[in-house]
């Protein structure tokens, strides 16, 4: 069984002689890339302006299971991903140590994580991966449009957030970044969880005691800022690391990513504080509110980051 799982994963033929190519390599080139951010956020603007116009902001629009079976194929594509990049990381550091001991940048399976030698080219099994996960950021966008058709919510933080990352998953495929085994292997547990959870909810089952998906991507922000300086102290240290101009220019954008994902989370706690004080206050509705809670949990405070 592990046998087929390392072929299927890692192995393969598809998978072991990959390369990212302008020319065989579907969505590769930058004109594409310009192009798909560009009919995303056109498309998503025009639907929310369009039902703002002909639709009181109250009114929902039903979409049935579509959004359960969006969640479930994310969490399971991202499973997938994830399974996949471990054992072919692990294939990789087989057979590529003597390529670090010539070059002397890096010397530990840790190291290599996030910081690829000099040279280092977009192919293998890695970067295969890699290319999954750049192709399934696509598949996130989707959400946005079911954010808008029920909720009829667009927020600036939402489309730029889902913009850069397919940008930025884009640039670790072209430059070669160092990092990004280690960024798809916590992202990707983290879709996998977080939308194994979103299909959870959606089908009806209980919601967790506290903002769940919120507290994930805290989680995710967080390792991702601590790994930045693992990169940048391996940079100075071993000699350089391959992709840093394209890690610069990410590392800005998660930045910008975490500022307003910070502000965010503080007007959440703000907005959660006023509706504790204004139940704290109201007799009649500290009572409604605990018949409420008891009869379906703790749904309230289940604040989702989409």
């Amino acid at each position: 069984m592990m046998q087929s799982l390392k072929y299927w994963f890692a192995e393969h033929p598809s998978i072991v002689n990959f390369r990212w190519s302008h020319t065989q390599s579907f969505g590769s080139t930058w004109s594409f890339l310009f192009a798909a951010i560009a009919v995303y956020i056109v498309a998503v603007i025009t639907l929310h302006s369009f039902l703002s116009l002909i639709l009181s902001k109250s009114r929902r629009i039903p979409l049935g299971p579509i959004p359960a079976i969006h969640s479930l194929c994310v969490s399971l594509i991202s499973a997938v991903i994830f399974v996949g990049i471990l054992y072919s990381a692990a294939a990789e550091i087989r057979d590529t140590r003597w390529f670090w001991r010539r070059t002397k940048t890096i010397s530990t399976p840790f190291q290599w994580f996030l910081c690829f030698p000099l040279g280092t080219r977009p192919s293998g099994r890695v970067f295969f991966w890699s290319y999954v996960f750049y192709l399934s950021r696509f598949l996130h966008l989707f959400r946005t449009f079911f954010t808008i058709l029920r909720h009829r919510k667009l927020t600036f933080f939402h489309l730029f957030n889902q913009s850069i990352l397919l940008w930025m998953s884009f640039l670790w495929l072209e430059f070669s970044q160092s990092f990004q085994v280690l960024a798809i292997l916590l992202a990707t547990l983290l879709y996998s969880v977080v939308y194994g959870y979103r299909f959870w909810t959606a089908i009806g089952l209980p919601s967790a005691c506290f903002p769940f998906v919120v507290n994930c991507q805290v989680v995710l922000l967080a390792c991702n800022l601590i790994s930045h300086f693992g990169v940048l102290f391996l940079h100075f240290l071993k000699g350089g690391c391959n992709g840093m101009g394209a890690w610069g220019f990410n590392s800005v954008l998660n930045g910008v990513i975490l500022i307003l994902f910070l502000n965010f989370y503080v007007k959440m706690h703000l907005r959660k504080k006023n509706v504790e004080d204004i139940d704290g206050n109201s007799n009649s509705s500290s009572s409604s509110s605990s018949s409420s809670s008891s009869a379906h949990g703790c749904s309230r405070s289940d604040i989702k980051f989409d």
